[in-house]
């Protein structure tokens, strides 16, 4: 029996944190600025106003656990599309490229996932790049 046939179903904020999630693990490691910056957008933001943040945990682990499969991440997306509507789609990769902006640089390979998210949510891209910009002078250092 593979992960996604145990993971029990996703509510669309569990989507949006393991969007959040798979960016920051995406290297093979999850940085603190990371985890500060996805605990501070579930304390904070509208959407997850009655969120349980005790789930974080669970859908990390769902996550990390399907990058541990063949085809674990067309799975995890097959996930998120079936939890999150469609109008979160941008919603959810604003909140990524937040999360990859935590750090001072981006690797390939966060790159690289949200390309995949981009594709996955079929984000436009003027969208994209409107989002990214608007990430990346949120996060500007000094």
């Amino acid at each position: 029996m593979n992960v996604v046939e145990t993971a029990p179903p996703m509510s669309p904020q569990d989507a949006l944190v393991a969007v959040m999630i798979a960016v920051s693990a995406s290297d093979e490691q999850i940085r603190t600025s990371e985890l500060v910056a996805i605990q501070r957008i579930v304390n904070h933001l509208p959407v997850f106003h009655d969120y349980d943040a005790d789930r974080l945990r669970r859908i990390a682990q769902t996550v990390f656990d399907l990058f541990e499969e063949e085809d674990g991440l067309a799975a995890l997306f097959g996930l998120i599309r079936n939890a999150l509507p469609e109008k979160f789609y941008e919603t959810a990769y604003a909140l990524a490229c937040d999360v990859a902006s935590a750090e001072p640089s981006l690797r390939d390979m966060e790159l690289r996932m949200l390309e995949e998210v981009r594709e996955e949510l079929a984000i436009d891209r003027l969208h994209a790049a409107a989002i990214e910009w608007g990430s990346r002078v949120r996060h500007v250092r000094m």
